[in-house]
């Protein structure tokens, strides 16, 4: 006999109190709060919504449905302007005023902040597994946030006799200055790429965006040809996160008017 289930025999001996009570069922959980209006069009690509706007017999709403598509386009033409990069770029050491000072110092494009661009330097050595982790790491998030400038340079080429317990090394720059230096990353224990995501992400170097739908692209070239009719339809690790201080790399707001950000 299983006490537990739900028969008259049990209930007897319930009432009789031969058996304990059965324990109440959990409440169901409430169902989930329909989507509004907004959240509907969110969900729909620019493609989508089009047709959602010429199927639609409201007035109104097809001059909304239309104001929130030329808006999502306006911040996808946007988007793809900012995504400038999308590789690791090697550098020479001669080439780190302009390829990486210089560059952080170039606002993106509608960016009324004026915060510069997110440079990350990666400074490696073959043949040390965790600066090879690394190396995999930095190609993933180059990609993954083309708006952020990643350029790499062997250690000892940038930086004259850097020891090998400092590699791999991340410099980070914006408009012009280092924010944070990351060394011997991975030495205590192996980083994956999420930790180093979350400290470039941390240290303002990667701004991470909304992704826009991946088939937004045909509607970029259509939104030029029909623009005119959209308008008129609209009414961390201990070993790692440091500030360690070179000797060979000099921070941007104390550098002189040379060439070169090492001192030579």
């Amino acid at each position: 006999m299983n006490p537990n289930e739900d028969t008259e025999f049990n209930e007897a001996l319930r009432k009789y109190g031969i058996l304990p009570p059965l324990e109440p069922a959990p409440p169901s959980p409430p169902p989930p709060p329909s989507p509004t209006f907004d959240d509907i069009l969110e969900g729909l690509t620019p493609a989508e919504l089009r047709e959602f706007r010429e199927d639609t017999q409201d007035d109104a709403a097809e001059r909304y449905i239309a104001q929130h598509r030329a808006q999502r386009l306006t911040r996808e033409r946007l988007e793809a302007q900012r995504s400038r990069f999308g590789t690791v770029i090697p550098i020479g050491r001669d080439d780190y005023t302009r390829e990486v000072t210089e560059a952080s110092k170039q606002d993106e494009p509608g960016d009324d902040g004026a915060r510069g661009t997110g440079v990350v330097c990666f400074l490696y050595k073959d043949g040390i597994p965790r600066s090879d982790r690394a190396h995999i790491h930095v190609h993933t998030l180059a990609t993954r946030h083309p708006r952020t400038k990643f350029v790499s340079i062997v250690g000892d080429k940038c930086i004259p006799n850097l020891p090998d317990f400092r590699v791999p090394m991340f410099i980070l720059y914006r408009k012009g200055e280092i924010v944070t230096q990351i060394t011997a990353w991975g030495s205590d224990r192996e980083g994956n790429l999420e930790e180093l995501e979350a400290l470039l992400i941390m240290s303002g170097a990667i701004i991470p965006l909304k992704k826009p739908p991946a088939d937004s692209g045909d509607d970029l070239d259509e939104e030029s040809e029909g623009e005119d009719h959209d308008r008129s339809s609209q009414g961390h690790s201990k070993s790692t996160w440091t500030n360690y201080s070179t000797k060979g790399v000099r921070n941007a707001s104390k550098r002189d008017d040379s060439d070169s950000d090492f001192d030579l």
